[in-house]
């Protein structure tokens, strides 16, 4: 079995608890949900759908490509809305950043998010092989980091 390799992506906003931004297995990437915070003042971003949609996914965007992938590495995203209400904006701005071969992702409404957001994005992401073959031999994996 595949060692497991829990990262933390200095460019990403801190985690409101106890987990980790991503979990590297094998050439796969879980990330955790990330909601609308600024990486600098870990505050929410924007009131509406489309400026939070867009630092979530912005966020996510930094911990794949810490992790040494990209948005084209992911394969699974579930969207979770506080209002069903907002799902053509997300899409607007969801598309913007997966707009060739989106992968697969479940969209469900959720009584509620952390710290009051609109959206948390999550995400599963395979790397390629020679992503993985440069990755084993130097950071963020080969550190142990």
């Amino acid at each position: 079995m595949a060692d497991k390799i829990v990262l933390s992506c200095p460019t990403a906003p801190k985690a409101v608890g106890p987990y980790s931004h991503v979990v590297k297995v094998g050439n796969m990437l879980y990330l955790s949900g990330q909601i609308p915070l600024d990486p600098k003042t870990g505050q929410l971003t924007d009131p509406d759908i489309s400026g939070q949609t867009r630092q979530a996914l912005k966020n996510l965007k930094a911990i794949l490509e810490f992790a040494g992938g990209g948005t084209h590495s992911v394969v699974k995203t579930t969207v979770y809305l506080t209002t069903l209400l907002d799902f053509d904006m997300m899409n607007e701005v969801y598309e913007e950043f997966f707009n060739f071969e989106p992968p697969a992702r479940t969209t469900v409404e959720v009584a509620a998010l952390p710290k009051g957001a609109l959206v948390e994005i999550d995400a599963i992401a395979v790397l390629p092989a020679s992503i993985m073959e440069k990755a084993t031999a130097s950071t963020p994996f080969g550190s142990g980091l």
